[in-house]
């Protein structure tokens, strides 16, 4: 019985020379795959954190319109993140074909 195989492309939670995403390719088991759950987790992380500054920011009538562009200005950097983490996520499960799973 063959066993069919694909490479897993995993979109890395940095990017490379001149802002190109960078890849690994594997079964996400090796160092650079564990560095790279460890940095989405801390980039998860740090969205909650911000997340709840930005809450108590708006709730904050004495905030100055340059507090509210910092924030968002973080709010950014921090969407931009996450969003490549759901991206890379998200192409790492893929609905299997019949082809893979003859019935």
């Amino acid at each position: 019985m063959s066993r069919h195989t694909t490479e897993v492309l995993r979109l890395l939670p940095w990017t490379g020379a001149e802002g190109k995403p960078c890849y690994l390719i594997g079964d996400g088991d090796g160092h650079v795959s564990r560095l790279a759950d460890n940095i989405e987790s801390l980039q998860l992380g740090m969205a909650a954190d911000l997340l709840d500054h930005t809450d108590d920011l708006l709730s904050d009538r004495s905030a100055t319109p340059e507090q509210l562009r910092y924030v968002i200005a973080r709010l950014a950097e921090s969407l931009r993140d996450v969003h490549r983490i759901a991206r890379s996520r998200g192409a790492r499960h893929t609905v299997p074909s019949r082809a893979d799973h003859p019935e």
